[in-house]
């Protein structure tokens, strides 16, 4: 079976938030969906279930719940019980009811830096302070540095926020590094939400992905796990997300902070999941080797132009570039001007940085190397 991830789709005319928020002029390369078409099981799915032509209130999604664990089980070894589940509409809307269920306004999360915006704001709309465990660069990865955090802790500490693997960095966290983030959260007596929405995005052939739930009963006890296949399958506009929450205690909490704000999810939205998670693999492993292609030509490229410096991402379809070297105020601006729409540094945490998705045709790559070059040229 064969994918073609070369072929171009204009999606500037189709609703697109991506493409639709600059002018013709600018090449968005920004938000975390892909331009590629997602596969025909999804599509057939869909197609089916519209051919029905009705589309009353949905009720308990069993076929979406079923399929969930099964895939828990099959890739990880984990073994989640359906009760366990909570169906969201969007890991986003799971990260802001984990910081209002868990957290009162003396309360303060803990969150890497930089990170994936959300993370930032639900904490600041739910009006709770945030303490930012700092990304650090360690032979060629992006770890967290929680020890050089833990003098600052005052006690007031009730939530770990991981993004696993993580946003922007790209980073695939080992078993020991997940430990030691368990261990912790153990001395502090933390809650752990982990967003697992990329999990699916594994770009090292050798590295597999760990749900941090997983690693033993009290990691299961004390967690919340997002995930979602929306950004594998390139299905975000079709909202359907998972919560897995093994503490009773914890998803009633969970859920009546829920009650009369989350709505339930789109009926289409799991027909499109169903789908994803049941007959995807084929598409998502040609998927996996199209971004593998993507992801080395464009460290290589990048790191051969003046004052940029890219890490090769271990997961994810976002590079996370180092603009530090470069004399702009602003360098998300400044690409911005000469025709680049990347994701500003400043919404993660560091304005010296800008994120690139490079989940695309190699051609717009291309193009967008290019438009780097020639606004680079205007530096020298």
């Amino acid at each position: 079976m064969t994918f073609n991830f070369d072929q171009g789709i204009d999606r500037r005319h189709s609703d697109s938030l991506k493409w639709n928020k600059y002018g013709d002029d600018v090449l968005p390369l920004w938000v975390a969906d892909t331009d590629f078409r997602s596969p025909d099981c999804i599509i057939d799915a869909l197609t089916a279930r519209v051919q029905h032509g009705v589309f009353g209130y949905g009720t308990t999604p069993h076929d979406f719940i079923a399929i969930a664990c099964q895939r828990m089980q099959q890739r990880y070894g984990w073994q989640v019980q359906p009760e366990w589940l909570v169906v969201l509409p969007g890991v986003v809307s799971g990260l802001n009811l984990a910081v209002r269920a868990f957290t009162d306004a003396q309360q303060s999360t803990i969150a890497p830096t930089p990170i994936y915006p959300p993370f930032r704001l639900a904490a600041k709309l739910a009006g709770r302070p945030q303490r930012n465990a700092q990304m650090r660069l360690e032979q060629g990865r992006w770890l967290m540095d929680l020890d050089a955090l833990a003098p600052q802790l005052d006690g007031s500490e009730k939530l770990l926020m991981l993004c696993h693997p993580h946003n922007p960095c790209g980073t695939v966290w080992r078993r020991d590094e997940l430990e030691a983030q368990l261990a912790f959260a153990r001395r502090h007596n933390l809650i752990v939400c982990s967003d697992e929405i990329h999990s699916d995005l594994i770009l090292e052939p050798d590295l597999k992905h760990i749900p941090f739930a997983s690693l033993s009963e009290d990691a299961e006890q004390r967690s919340i796990t997002l995930l979602s296949p929306s950004k594998t399958f390139n299905i975000a506009g079709l909202g359907a997300s998972l919560a897995i929450i093994p503490n009773a205690e914890l998803r009633e909490r969970f859920n009546q902070t829920r009650k009369g704000i989350v709505p339930e999810v789109d009926i289409l939205a799991l027909v499109a999941a169903c789908a994803a998670w049941r007959d995807g693999q084929p598409w998502l492993d040609a998927q996996l080797d199209y971004l593998r292609g993507n992801r080395d030509w464009l460290v290589n490229a990048v790191n051969q132009l003046p004052g940029l410096q890219m890490q090769s991402p271990e997961a994810t379809y976002l590079g996370w570039i180092n603009a530090r070297k470069l004399s702009v105020a602003s360098p998300a601006l400044f690409f911005e001007k000469h025709g680049l729409g990347f994701s500003p540094g400043r919404d993660f945490g560091d304005d010296a940085f800008i994120r690139i998705n490079f989940g695309c045709t190699r051609a717009t790559l291309e193009d967008a190397l290019q438009r780097m070059q020639r606004a680079l040229a205007t530096l020298a």
